[in-house]
């Protein structure tokens, strides 16, 4: 993980850096995994350390491109439904081209969030008044759980190569 840590100072300073290293947690839990180990299914549902950030991008436009940018899906620079579909890993696409995927929409959103103050609000059909304080939030805690997930996989396939 690149970012040093923001302890204190501004609370935009703190809430954006905390995104941010846990963006970077989700890339390093496919870090030196070949394409096939990225894609191998332990469990029973989609998830896999390709699909983790395959469905991490699509967060990042369906919050910061579609809600906060007002963007529609076809403005969106990948799939922003909010489905199984973010899980979804064409054949064809590589572990490095994910991870280009995800830092790109990534970048897009802090170009987004930097637009908002934490304070202003938009109506959510789902979630009711949401807050950029919230997205931020929101964003960290899903980066975190998928890390969390991704650090499992990674060490079950790694295990696995023993």
């Amino acid at each position: 993980m690149s970012d040093p840590r923001v302890t204190n100072g501004a609370e935009r300073a703190i809430l954006e850096n905390v995104l941010d290293r846990n963006r970077g947690a989700l890339v390093a839990t496919a870090d030196g995994l070949s394409d096939a180990d990225a894609r191998r299914r332990l469990v029973t549902s989609l998830t896999t350390p390709l699909s983790l950030l395959k469905h991490a991008a699509a967060a990042e436009r369906i919050w910061f491109q579609r809600f906060w940018g007002g963007l529609d899906a076809s403005e969106c620079d990948g799939y922003s439904e909010r489905d199984e579909g973010t899980f979804a890993v064409g054949d064809g696409e590589s572990l490095a081209d994910v991870i280009a995927e995800f830092e790109r929409a990534s970048r897009r959103s802090r170009e987004i969030a930097a637009r908002f103050d934490l304070d202003e609000v938009k109506e959510n059909p789902r979630e009711g008044a949401v807050s950029m304080r919230w997205t931020l939030v929101a964003m960290i805690e899903e980066f975190a759980r998928h890390a969390g997930h991704g650090d499992i996989l990674r060490e079950q396939i790694v295990a696995a190569r023993s």
